[in-house]
């Protein structure tokens, strides 16, 4: 494993804990998209059903369980614990309109034409847009909470670093998975005007509002 993979899972672990303990310590999930969080644990749900086929390492078994747990526990906080605080009236994204064309075309682009290789093929086609249900209610408020912005922004910067990630075993191995790294970009593009804002007003401490 190289620096830039193992960088990217970290940032990837960091966000998610970030919004855990957000949630956690404040008693509130507002202005967090629950419709996000539900299509990042079906991401990692139909990502990971090779826990039940095969072993790769220690490492990899346990960085799978942590995410498939911490996305379940987040979707848990979210329409149980903390329903209350939920603002469903701003997360109005018609997540249908994402779940239904990524699962049509991973039935027409895959590597292999079998339900597991299907299924991860519809969790990377899935993952490159599950973040625009929290961006389409962040552009609806008006403004996103700084520690919001935080995970955000290690979201897509575990997307960022995994694209360097495949340059560099491209070059140094040869491998080259052009439905992985067309995903990636399609998600690091979603961020751009993100990391933009991130860097010119929330570094500077000032409030974030993405464009309507």
């Amino acid at each position: 494993m190289n620096i830039f993979r193992l960088t990217g899972d970290l940032s990837h672990l960091a966000a998610i804990i970030i919004l855990l303990l957000k949630i956690w310590k404040t008693r509130s999930c507002a202005g967090i998209s629950g419709k996000s969080q539900i299509l990042f644990a079906l991401v990692f749900t139909t990502r990971y059903l090779d826990l039940l086929t095969s072993f790769i390492s220690l490492y990899n078994t346990t960085m799978k369980v942590i995410y498939i747990g911490c996305a379940y526990a987040t979707v848990y906080l979210i329409y149980t614990k903390f329903k209350a605080t939920y603002d469903g009236n701003h997360d109005t994204f018609r997540v249908e309109f994402l779940v239904v064309p990524v699962g049509g075309l991973a039935f027409l682009v895959n590597h292999d034409f079998s339900p597991l290789e299907i299924l991860w093929t519809f969790s990377i086609y899935l993952e490159s847009v599950a973040i625009l249900p929290q961006l389409f209610m962040i552009s609806k408020t008006g403004e996103a909470e700084t520690i919001t912005t935080h995970y955000l922004f290690f979201l897509g910067l575990y997307r960022a670093l995994y694209l360097i990630n495949w340059i560099w075993r491209f070059y140094l191995e040869g491998f080259f998975d052009m439905i992985a790294i067309v995903a990636g970009v399609v998600q690091t593009i979603l961020y751009c005007d993100f990391f933009y804002l991130y860097v010119t007003k929330v570094l500077k401490g000032k409030k974030l509002s993405l464009p309507a």
